[in-house]
């Protein structure tokens, strides 16, 4: 008796609402549903993160489609808000001062500061506390995403597309001026 699941069982060409609750992946008697594993447009029973969170009418997806849309916003926002807090916080070190070639051979001196962060800090609590939210915010979204529904994935790029279009232009940007690279 072979424990391994047959490869055509976790493809299907239909969306989840013709699949029937009682379906299972090894055929002995699981009550594990089969997801599609293409992308569909379906708005019944399509799960939605948790066992008891099930779409099943359009109004209800529309619902969804809304909280995914600024899950995904709320996502790009904290991302640029970690960003401006650490900047906020960081500490100066030290200057650092390198030589580097300047015009016609000349050696110029570049001044650099190194900045940190205090480990037992209440700012660098804060970042983790918010690091934490951020994965576990990402990983709703990957799983939302990983439902198929076409509807959900338009409002998770959608979402991450506004946030970043919103929250983007206050992230920091520092161009190394002697780097030629570019």
């Amino acid at each position: 008796m072979s424990h391994h699941m047959n490869s055509s069982m976790l493809l299907t060409s239909h969306p989840p609402e013709h699949q029937h609750p009682s379906t299972t992946a090894s055929g002995h008697g699981h009550d594990m549903m089969m997801m599609a594993m293409t992308f569909h447009f379906s708005c019944k029973n399509v799960p939605l993160l948790f066992s008891g969170l099930t779409i099943n009418s359009p109004g209800e997806m529309a619902g969804a489609f809304v909280a995914v849309f600024f899950l995904a916003m709320f996502y790009e926002g904290l991302k640029i808000a970690r960003e401006c807090l650490l900047r906020k916080s960081q500490v100066s070190i030290r200057y650092n001062s390198m030589p580097v070639p300047g015009p016609n051979g000349t050696i110029l001196m570049e001044t650099h500061k190194t900045v940190g962060q205090q480990m037992l800090s209440l700012p660098h609590l804060l970042q983790t506390v918010l690091h934490i939210i951020q994965v576990v915010v990402s990983y709703f979204l990957m799983l939302i995403f990983m439902t198929y529904n076409g509807y959900l994935c338009i409002a998770v790029a959608a979402g991450a597309g506004t946030g970043y279009f919103f929250f983007s232009w206050k992230k920091a940007v520092v161009v190394d001026i002697t780097e030629h690279c570019h």
